[in-house]
C-alpha cells in the first residue's frame, strides 16, 4: 500500500486518477481505518486530504451561506456558532456521528460519501438543498447531495473524483430547520430511521419546505409530497397527518434486526412529524 498526501485538490485528483488499483480517499478515516483492519478493502493508494487548506475551513460564501471543506472534522462544526445559528439541524445531525472521540475525526463528507442509507448527515443535508463541490481530471462540477450516493456503498463520483467540499446555501429569515433520528441506543449506532426538515414562513404560514428521510429506502430519500403536505398552513393538524401518511408512502425500507419495515414505516412518519414541528418553532412560527 502507498500513502500520499497532496497539499491540493487537483494534485489529489490525479493520484486518484492514475491509480490503477483500489485507491481510496482519506479524510478523518474513522470508517476507512476500520474497513482496513477488518480486512475489508486492501488499497493500493490511500489518499490524505487532510493537508489540503480548502478541504480544512468552513467559510462564509459570497450570498451568505456556507462552505465546509471535507477534511473539516465533526467537533469544529458543532463549535462553529455562525453555522449552528443558521443550520442547527445540520449541526445536530454532525453530532451524531459516532462519540466524542469520533467526533474529533469525523467528517460529514465522509458521512455521505460512505453512502450509507443510514447516514445521519445525508438527510438534513438534503433537507438544507446542500451541494457537493467535485474536483476530477476533467475540472469541477457540483451535485446535489441528494445525487451522491446511489445505493449502498455506491456513488455517482467516477474515477479519480473526490468532493472538495459541501455548500450550504444562504438562510433565508424566518426560516428553520431539524434532524431527527432513532436508534436502538442512545450512542454509538446508526439509526434505524432518520428525518431531516427545513422551511420557511411568511406571516407566519410556511411558505417552502423540504423533507427528507434516511434508512427507509436504499438511499436517503427527499419526499416532496410531504413538504407540499405542509406549504400553506401553520402545521395543523390536517398538515401534520397529510406529512406523515406521504413520509410513510415514500418508505421502502428493509427488514433487519433494527427494525421491521412496519416499525420503520411508522416511525419515519412520527419522527417526520417532531422534526417539521422543531424546524417550525426555529423559524419563530406559533401555531
Amino acid at each position: 500500500m502507498r500513502y500520499a498526501a497532496p497539499t491540493t485538490t487537483s494534485e489529489a485528483a490525479t493520484l486518484l486518477a492514475g491509480e490503477s488499483g483500489e485507491a481510496f480517499v482519506l479524510a478523518g478515516g474513522t470508517d476507512l481505518l476500520v474497513r482496513m483492519k477488518s480486512m475489508m478493502v486492501e488499497p493500493e493508494l490511500v489518499v490524505d486530504v487532510k493537508r489540503i487548506p480548502t478541504m480544512r475551513t468552513i467559510e462564509t460564501t459570497a450570498d451568505g451561506g456556507f462552505r465546509i471543506g471535507a477534511a473539516v472534522p465533526g467537533i469544529e462544526i458543532g463549535e462553529h456558532e455562525a453555522l449552528g445559528r443558521a443550520w442547527p439541524g445540520i449541526v445536530e445531525a454532525a453530532g451524531l456521528i459516532g462519540s466524542d472521540q469520533i467526533q474529533g475525526r469525523c467528517t460529514i463528507v465522509g458521512n455521505v460519501c460512505n453512502a450509507s442509507p443510514a447516514a445521519d448527515t445525508t438527510p438534513a443535508l438534503i433537507a438544507a438543498d446542500a451541494q457537493v463541490e467535485i474536483v476530477g481530471p476533467k475540472g469541477r462540477r457540483t451535485l446535489p447531495v441528494a445525487k451522491v450516493a446511489t445505493g449502498p456503498g455506491q456513488t455517482s463520483l467516477t474515477k479519480g473524483e473526490l468532493v472538495e467540499a459541501i455548500v450550504l446555501p444562504p438562510r433565508p429569515a424566518n426560516s428553520g430547520d431539524a434532524y431527527l433520528r432513532f436508534t436502538p441506543r442512545t450512542e454509538m449506532d446508526i439509526a434505524v430511521v432518520g428525518a431531516g426538515v427545513s422551511l420557511t414562513l411568511k406571516d407566519g404560514v410556511v411558505s417552502a419546505a423540504r423533507v427528507a428521510l434516511g434508512a427507509v429506502a436504499p438511499t436517503a430519500i427527499e419526499v416532496p409530497s410531504a413538504a407540499a403536505a405542509i406549504v400553506g398552513s401553520k402545521l395543523d393538524d390536517g398538515a401534520l397527518d397529510a406529512l406523515v401518511k406521504a413520509c410513510r408512502a415514500a418508505c421502502k425500507p428493509i427488514d433487519d434486526r433494527r427494525g421491521t419495515i412496519e416499525y420503520r414505516t411508522e416511525v419515519a412518519g412520527v419522527l417526520a412529524k417532531r422534526a417539521a414541528l422543531i424546524a417550525f418553532e426555529r423559524a419563530g412560527g406559533i401555531r
